[in-house]
């Protein structure tokens, strides 16, 4: 047999486990359907952020972390309620993820030459009980290059091992079918596509010139989720949420379309969870697209208003950046697929930042003095530029004329000025204390109790409607499609499970695919920097336990 492993998929949680079953001197055949240029997958696009637990960057910024407080915020998040059936080994997985975070994780990362940005930032801050959903403390630490900054240790690793004759990687070979000998997956077959000079995200030829047949003592499924699947991720909405959107925009190009999910499924691994997933409420439409219907998100502070499609505010705790389903929710139910922000320029500076590697050229680019530049007055060029350019915002020195943009925009005529206006002068009358009955307020102010925030994260609160604190700016939010939370059943060497709840022999599953591990370790909800981190520690298992059984 030429090959000991399969990886199909070259994304993250492919190169980790590639990686690691090389480093034992087994030898991989790595396998992707889209060009070389776009290794790394989905995590290059990323910002970087991993969830970390009580590190020396937590400890500086002043904020007391444990494991147990951890714990408590994931099983308050995750709302596991299958618990002996398809969240069994999910629970498990979970349990051990936050081992792993508030373990070794770090240290490991480290010693391969990754470091972190120093401010930790506050995701999924909840907004509910203390045994509730969300963050207690911050715990969302960004890597010093963002998301290229996280591949590129995996992606040296495997093609160091490439040089040895230890890895072949093959990019547009796209795997059609799993091969299954007497219950055992023994290797892959499917098609050689033409070869494509498209660039990182952009779509690429589905010709076939070819086609291939590989086997090998076991078969890792690495191939990602379902959120360039449009139709598909309105087949598994659940009803919980409302209405699937009629028009969603994409946060993953096209290529993210479930559909190794579904030949893994047809060859007898177990999906799980399928109506969980996870998808931004804050996107807005990419000036300069990479992808079709290219989406951005943006990562906001706390202090925008929040309104619906008519005009309504949203009431408590949805807030930006509290908690991204329950306000998911929220929009659906409205029967509208959008909702706007409405802030000012003092927030806009201060508060807002986007999502992605190629959003954030500072981060990424490794450079110290554009990071400072972020301390100016003005917006960061990412976020000027969408001021500029985007064609959902709208910036105006009064409130008529913004309400007037925002009608014109949609040309829907939903909005109505004088309660737009009735809303924020209300708002604004409660800031003449220091004490106040809104919950947004008071949330605004207890975040500016902690250093990071109150240094680059949350604007000083202030009345909207007083023009000093202007321009004004309306942003226009749709639903960006992201992240698949079910996933293919796996126990804890990633060994993917059949319907009875029994391995499928020589079948693994890691990353986004194996819903971050054990078919859905986040449960309903994420608590952030938990998709990198998921697929880090799933590849890395499974990479191991795969290893270790060919001894």
């Amino acid at each position: 047999m030429e090959f000991d492993v399969i990886v199909v998929g070259a994304g993250l949680a492919g190169l980790v486990a590639t990686a690691e079953i090389a480093d034992a001197g087994k030898k991989v055949l790595l396998l992707d359907q889209e060009p070389e240029a776009s290794m790394g997958g989905q995590a290059w696009w990323s910002f970087g952020g991993l969830f970390l637990v009580d590190s020396p960057e937590q400890r500086r910024m002043g904020i007391k972390d444990s494991k147990e407080l951890a714990w408590q915020d994931w099983v308050g998040t995750a709302g596991f309620d299958r618990e002996l059936d398809e969240d069994y080994w999910a629970v498990k997985w979970a349990k051990a993820y936050v081992d792993f975070a508030a373990g070794e994780k770090r240290s490991w990362l480290y010693d391969m030459g990754v470091r972190l940005f120093p401010v930790v930032g506050w995701a999924e801050r909840g907004g509910y009980l203390a045994d509730g959903h969300g963050n207690s403390v911050p715990r969302f630490h960004i890597v010093w290059g963002t998301g290229p900054g996280i591949v590129a240790p995996f992606e040296r690793r495997v093609r160091e091992h490439m040089k040895k004759g230890l890895v072949e990687y093959c990019p547009r070979h796209r795997v059609d079918d799993l091969i299954n000998r007497n219950g055992a997956i023994v290797g892959v077959s499917g098609s050689v596509l033409v070869p494509s000079s498209a660039a990182r995200g952009e779509a690429s030829s589905r010709e076939v010139v070819g086609n291939f047949a590989y086997q090998a003592q076991a078969v890792l499924v690495s191939s990602g989720g379902i959120g360039g699947n449009h139709d598909l991720v309105r087949k598994n909405w659940p009803s919980r949420m409302g209405k699937p959107p009629k028009q969603m925009i994409s946060g993953v190009p096209a290529h993210v379309d479930g559909r190794m999910l579904a030949i893994t499924e047809e060859a007898g691994g177990r999906m799980v969870n399928r109506d969980r997933m996870w998808h931004y409420t804050e996107g807005i439409k990419n000036w300069d697209p990479v992808w079709a219907n290219h989406g951005i998100r943006i990562l906001p502070g706390p202090s925008s208003i929040w309104l619906d499609a008519r005009g309504n505010r949203f009431p408590a705790p949805n807030f930006p950046g509290f908690d991204t389903l329950g306000t998911l929710e929220a929009i659906q139910k409205t029967g509208y697929d959008y909702s706007w922000f409405i802030l000012t320029q003092k927030i806009i500076e201060k508060e807002f930042a986007l999502s992605g590697s190629e959003q954030n050229p500072d981060l990424t680019g490794k450079s110290i003095r554009k990071v400072v530049g972020r301390a100016l007055p003005g917006a960061s060029g990412p976020v000027k530029a969408f001021m500029d350019k985007g064609e959902d915002f709208i910036i105006e020195d009064n409130l008529s004329d913004l309400v007037a943009g925002m009608n014109k925009l949609t040309g829907e005529n939903l909005l109505n000025f004088s309660e737009i206006e009735r809303q924020i002068k209300a708002r604004d009358r409660e800031l003449e204390n220091k004490f106040t009955k809104d919950l947004q307020i008071t949330a605004i102010r207890g975040a500016r109790n902690y250093l990071g925030d109150k240094l680059i994260r949350v604007a000083t609160p202030h009345k909207i409607l007083d023009p000093k604190n202007g321009p004004l700016i309306a942003v226009r939010l749709h639903i960006v499609s992201r992240k698949t939370l079910g996933g293919l059943q796996t126990d804890l060497s990633g060994q993917v499970l059949n319907a009875t709840g029994d391995p499928v022999p020589g079948l693994y599953a890691a990353g986004e695919a194996s819903g971050f591990g054990g078919g859905g370790v986040h449960g309903y909800r994420s608590l952030e920097g938990t998709f990198v981190g998921g697929c880090l520690f799933s590849g890395r298992v499974a990479g191991r336990a795969i290893a270790k059984k060919l001894l």
